[in-house]
């Protein structure tokens, strides 16, 4: 599966913006999908996933409450909305297909190419 993330930009703090990936090559309900995020300097971290029917979701502490996770397997797109955006989340983002719901990166075997979030303050 081909997986390509556009939404990316830049917002002030407090402000929102969706993140979205495309598959392409095989249907998204074949896969778990998760979006990870790589600040500069640091390493790539797990930020949410869904699994493929919509039933279980997970999210990393720092983005509860702030970040939803869904998708439309009819139109083959996973999104993220993040809302109350900080500084913090600033990030190169990308999205990945799994087998499993997991928020381990080396069990994501797919991967697009990433957006980049600008958060100013």
């Amino acid at each position: 599966v081909q997986l390509q993330a556009s939404g990316g930009g830049l917002v002030q703090a407090g402000g929102s913006l969706r993140l979205s990936c495309a598959a392409s090559g095989r249907t998204l309900s074949t896969y778990v999908m998760g979006w990870f995020r790589q600040a500069p300097g640091k390493e790539r971290e797990f930020v949410a996933a869904i699994s493929r029917r919509s039933v279980s979701t997970l999210y990393a502490d720092s983005v509860k409450g702030r970040f939803t996770i869904s998708r439309d397997n009819a139109k083959n797109t996973v999104y993220l909305q993040m809302n109350s955006l900080k500084p913090e989340d600033t990030a190169v983002y990308y999205c990945a297909a799994a087998s499993q719901l997991v928020l381990t990166e080396t069990e994501y075997n797919y991967w697009g190419q990433g957006t980049q979030v600008t958060v100013s303050s």
